[in-house]
């Protein structure tokens, strides 16, 4: 039996507490605010509520398996809608394509869409992220990163290695295999689920819209936020504690391993194993300075690229918008001027800055809990932006940026066929500046470091850190970002630890 101690309540951190109590370990988790969920959070004003992180689950399988391993169901905990249609997507030339949940009535969608030919293509290219996905999901999404090793598990037939293909970028992929520009759009926009350029993701996330038309897009009723509170109370079912207001000075290592933490207040938690769920960055930059032993892990997050960022508008709407999807995107009319400003790459090299004319999500949930009345919507609306950056990029705190920008993105919803400033209730802004604040992320980066560059994957930090005792779950850490990949990072520290 190992005294743990969690560090930070994000959905990592809770679903490795919950794994680790159900264990018999003795948890506590400690959080520097006063809410749980991290950047899985929610904001309620005047009726109106927002989750104001992920909109949709995905691989909700991964979610059922914490359950079971922690004697409970994930249906019996919350109200899991399968999304149908799972997307709209509005493009600059005024096409519009709605794509079903229903994976098998996807290609016809497209032809009817797209023309000829749309459909034909992009399922043969997800019989190819199929195998993919094959390849990769054992040997890497759900062990332990371990360098060569990993390499060599996923290098083991040389017509795997054909398949995944390293040396090809997700938009090359697109290339090659799709003909129709929307389609290579659509193909695109996934390499922002890892916070990435489709110009230097690899292919090998051709499996992000591969698991989302297989195993469906999934809504939490009441919020995605109820994911992370019944999360939370797997946790505490098993004796976990929860400890809110709680900031994390160091960690305290000892003997050459981790000893436990010492908060802001100078009180010392001592623990045999320590979990982080915070930034990896700022725990090898803030929590573990100078220590010898992560000085790889250091050298390794320097040479990635840090993921985008994206600036958030919550909108409080008056009436209801006929037909739309619970969630739409909105895209330019230059896709790359947009991965150019948020990267500072290309045309703006050097010098990142709001998209001028960016992508538009928004989500707008068919949900009565989350609005006044009959007659009101609440709007989550995000586009991607720069990491804030003040000293060598963007500074999101500039007086009047904030505010002027989400006047650009209103008016670029309007340009696009979304013009809902005449029914402003209330607007409320999250810029990058704010995401860094409220969830302790570098700069605001969603995913902690990008999958920029065909080494990407293996320069992300390792769930089992070079200080014995110490763990990493999270964004930030193997295998990603995102509700599943943060599901799997803490299936990986748990089987790590080992039962008591």
């Amino acid at each position: 039996m190992a005294r743990v101690v969690v560090v930070g309540a994000g959905l990592g951190g809770l679903a490795a507490a919950a794994r680790l109590a159900a264990l018999g370990h003795p948890v506590t988790v400690v959080e520097q605010t006063a809410e749980v969920g991290g950047k899985l959070g929610w904001f309620s004003r005047d009726g109106h509520s927002f989750d104001t992180g992920p909109s949709l689950v995905t691989l909700p399988q991964v979610y059922r398996d914490l359950f079971a391993a922690t004697g409970a169901r994930l249906e019996d905990a919350v109200d899991l809608v399968r999304l149908d249609p799972a997307v709209g997507y509005r493009f600059a030339d005024g096409t519009r394509l709605t794509v079903p949940g229903r994976p098998d009535a996807v290609p016809a969608a497209l032809e009817d869409a797209l023309g000829a030919g749309a459909g034909r293509q992009w399922s043969a290219l997800m019989d190819r992220a199929a195998a993919m996905w094959r390849i990769s999901e054992g040997p890497f999404l759900r062990t332990p990163l371990a360098g060569a090793v990993t390499l060599a598990r996923l290098a083991r037939r040389p017509g795997d290695v054909a398949t995944i293909a390293p040396w090809q970028s997700l938009r090359g992929l697109g290339r090659r295999h799709l003909d129709h520009p929307h389609l290579r759009t659509l193909l695109d926009r996934y390499a922002t689920y890892s916070g990435s350029d489709p110009r230097r993701a690899p292919a090998v996330l051709a499996t992000v819209p591969y698991a989302e038309q297989t195993f469906g897009s999934w809504y939490v009723r009441g919020g995605l936020h109820r994911l992370g509170l019944a999360v939370l109370d797997r946790a505490v079912t098993h004796g976990a504690v929860l400890r809110t207001g709680s900031p994390v000075r160091r960690v305290l290592v000892e003997s050459g391993r981790a000893a436990g933490v010492e908060l802001a207040d100078g009180e010392r938690l001592r623990a045999d194993v320590v979990v982080s769920g915070v930034d990896a960055t700022a725990l090898h930059t803030d929590l573990l300075p100078g220590e010898p032993r992560t000085r790889g892990a250091r050298r390794a997050l320097g040479r990635a690229t840090p993921s985008l960022s994206g600036f958030v508008l919550l909108l409080a709407l008056r009436g209801r918008t006929p037909g739309l999807a619970h969630h739409t995107v909105l895209f330019p009319d230059d896709y790359d001027a947009e991965f150019d400003a948020v990267f500072g790459t290309g045309r703006y090299a050097g010098r990142p800055g709001p998209v001028p004319d960016p992508t538009v999500y928004v989500s707008a949930p068919d949900d009565p809990t989350l609005v006044p009345d009959d007659d009101s919507e609440s709007w989550f609306v995000l586009v991607n932006a720069p990491r804030h950056d003040p000293a060598a990029g963007m500074d999101w705190d500039a007086p009047g940026l904030a505010a002027g920008y989400a006047d650009r993105v209103l008016e670029v919803m309007a340009r696009r066929g979304l013009d809902v400033r005449n029914r402003l209730r209330r607007r409320e802004i999250r810029t990058p500046a704010d995401l860094a604040r409220d969830t302790g992320s570098v700069g605001g980066s969603i995913y902690g470091t990008s999958s920029n560059g065909s080494r990407a994957a293996f320069l992300r930090p390792a769930n089992a850190s070079p200080v014995p005792g110490l763990f990493l779950v999270g964004g930030s850490a193997h295998p990603g970002g995102g509700l599943p990949l943060v599901g799997l990072s803490a299936e990986i520290v748990a089987g790590l630890v080992g039962p008591a």
